[in-house]
């Protein structure tokens, strides 16, 4: 459940009773992604036994690759993994920053005090080395974002009597905010590069398609109720952040919890950057010497820069809209489907052929309509100023 899931109630205005089928077919299709992609990191032996042989997404890449041109495929996925999350990463100073400002207005806190606050509060993120301690960090992350939902449930609960004026629209208005609505909504279920590492750490790996279903199913049941009771309370005035619709009292505690939110998933995006850089671009080793010199100045380097580009890239906003859809839907939709394609195709039947297929070319439709949309945003932004 991530920061996504507060804009849902907006994507549903957008999108109608079409969002709700959206809301359902997103989690199936995610989970379907995610369980394929893991299916590429194992091939069977001679006995027909599922035997683990890769390890990460960069292995499945060249694994695809390897007839072509076998260093191509996997330096694009890192490539696009690397910036995707260091994206993120920016994303999250940025809000943390924000919310600091807006939450602690009552001291003189100027955006850049807060940036550098917020810069030292994630500065043992550099001495994280371990997935579990990643791992712990996002359930408290979790119940800060269940408690703001909840706290919003609660909310709109209490405004139940006006429900009955609210109608969702039959149809999608607008195409461009149709296409916000998809992206909202899709990416609000993206995991698929952390699967890999989460898989392999997994004490038992043959849970791993009961967890995505059970997981997916539970998101997917909370995101529409919350969705539909948040648009039932507030109809045609539903904002973006769902939160910005709160009195102002109240929302001055959500703000506080997403404060605590945004700083606590700030390290797994953090820390999958890092170990993709370290192990997949630099290859440093961890075993030789002056190896945890090197791994410090790396993770202390690319904190700084998340600060830096967090300070003076212009509309960063749009940018991120721009890499998200280039790199979001590739290895969410495109990337899994085309590698389970080539690597499984024998062992697939028609049905299940048919099904990458689909989701193959609807993971080319989000990037370029995607692109198309974030392009037009950045044009009128520029013409604006």
């Amino acid at each position: 459940q991530g920061v996504f899931v507060l804009g849902l109630p907006y994507a549903l205005l957008q999108s109608g009773y079409v969002g709700l089928l959206l809301l359902v077919l997103a989690a199936l299709i995610c989970s379907y992604t995610g369980k394929i992609l893991v299916s590429c990191l194992y091939e069977e032996d001679e006995t027909g036994r599922s035997v683990r042989v890769r390890h990460t997404y960069e292995d499945v890449a060249k694994a695809c690759c390897r007839h072509i041109c076998p260093y191509i495929g996997g330096k694009v996925v890192n490539a696009a993994q690397v910036v995707e999350l260091v994206m993120t990463c920016i994303l999250y100073l940025v809000v943390s920053s924000n919310l600091m400002c807006h939450s602690l207005f009552f001291l003189p806190l100027t955006p850049a005090t807060c940036s550098a606050i917020t810069f030292l509060i994630l500065v043992p993120c550099m001495l994280i080395h371990d997935l579990r301690v990643v791992s712990r960090l996002s359930l408290f992350c979790s119940l800060a974002q269940f408690l703001i939902t909840f706290i919003v449930i609660g909310y709109c609960l209490r405004q139940s009597p006006q429900w009955a004026s609210r109608r969702l629209s039959a149809v999608t208005v607008d195409f461009d905010g149709f296409q916000v609505a998809v992206g909202v909504i899709i990416f609000s279920y993206t995991s698929q590069i952390y699967l890999p590492t989460l898989e392999e750490s997994m004490t038992d790996r043959l849970d791993f398609d009961s967890m995505m279903n059970w997981t997916h199913a539970l998101a997917c049941v909370l995101k529409t109720a919350f969705s539909v009771m948040a648009f039932l309370t507030w109809g045609e005035e539903t904002k973006e952040v769902i939160t910005d619709n709160l009195p102002t009292a109240l929302r001055t505690g959500v703000n506080l919890c997403l404060l605590a939110k945004a700083l606590l998933s700030y390290p797994l995006p953090f820390y999958a950057a890092a170990e993709i850089l370290q192990t997949g671009v630099l290859k440093l080793d961890s075993s030789a010497d002056g190896a945890e010199r090197w791994t410090l100045l790396l993770r202390g380097s690319l904190l700084l820069l998340t600060l830096i580009m967090a300070l003076y890239v212009p509309h960063f906003s749009l940018l991120m809209g721009l890499t998200g859809s280039v790199t979001g839907a590739a290895m969410t939709l495109l990337l899994p489907a085309l590698f389970h394609l080539q690597l499984k195709w024998t062992q697939l039947d028609m049905s299940r052929r048919a099904v990458d297929i689909l989701i193959l070319l609807l993971g080319c439709f989000c990037s370029v309509s995607g692109v198309i949309c974030s392009i037009k945003g950045m044009v009128t932004a520029f013409e604006d100023k």
